[in-house]
């Protein structure tokens, strides 16, 4: 019997196409196929991302190949990329516990899809009339979801209308520890928008599944939280198609 074997140059080829396509199952009915479009190990800089401080003294830097994000009170990371549906995003995150003075595990939160009604050209995720305070968030058309927010007694998701209001289902609000946080372990984060199925995943786990009917396609992703020290890791993009 013969063996044949690939050529390396070949080998490598398939193996890195292997790396950033991978088959998503969003229901029954509906598989895709996820192609990587962006990804951030920070191992470099922060040169894609952009932060906003309620108040002076938080930070966000590289540290051990993780962002880490110090907040002395609200902030939000945009990542500056402007995306559009259909899509997946994924990354890892850890609230930090270990005694120190914003070691605080609660509100593991985002927002992705974010736009201004108002100004669509996204200088929102750069100008200064964004403070960081949640409040200034209002504005904007986007989806939430709190993670383990009001010290960790709540889970939370919302969609933004874009007219100052911050409606919320009934069903959206899911106060059962298996959905808030535990300090110093991994939540791996995956985000779903494909057509009118907006989806939020904890370590595999699916805690909304919102049918849109008027789904929110494009827009800006950001980390957000508020009093808190946390990292993340492993931040992925995808384009999603149909099998």
């Amino acid at each position: 019997m013969k063996n044949y074997l690939l050529a390396p140059t070949l080998f490598i080829a398939i193996t890195l196409y292997a790396q950033k396509t991978k088959t998503v199952i969003i229901n029954d009915t509906l598989t895709t196929t996820a192609s990587l479009i962006y990804s951030d190990n920070f191992n470099g800089n922060l040169q894609n991302w952009q932060a906003q401080h309620e108040i002076a003294g938080g930070s966000v830097e590289i540290k051990n190949s993780k962002m880490e994000i110090t907040a002395n009170r609200g902030c939000t990371v945009w990542f500056t990329k402007f995306l559009k549906a259909p899509l997946m995003i994924e990354y890892d995150a850890v609230m930090i516990d270990k005694g120190g003075r914003l070691d605080r595990v609660s509100d593991l939160n985002c927002f992705w899809m974010a736009t201004d009604p108002n100004d669509p050209s996204g200088k929102f995720i750069n100008g200064d009339e964004l403070s960081g305070n949640l409040g200034d968030y209002n504005k904007l058309k986007l989806y939430y979801v709190g993670l383990g927010g009001r010290e960790n007694t709540t889970t939370r998701f919302r969609r933004y209308p874009g007219t100052g209001t911050r409606p919320m289902l009934p069903e959206h609000d899911l106060r059962d520890k298996k959905h808030l946080l535990t300090g110093n372990t991994v939540n791996r984060i995956r985000i779903i928008v494909y057509n009118t199925i907006v989806q939020y995943y904890r370590n595999g786990q699916l805690i909304f599944n919102f049918n849109d009917p008027a789904p929110l396609s494009f827009g800006y992703f950001g980390f957000r939280t508020t009093i808190n020290h946390m990292t993340t890791d492993n931040f992925k993009v995808f384009k999603l198609s149909e099998n």
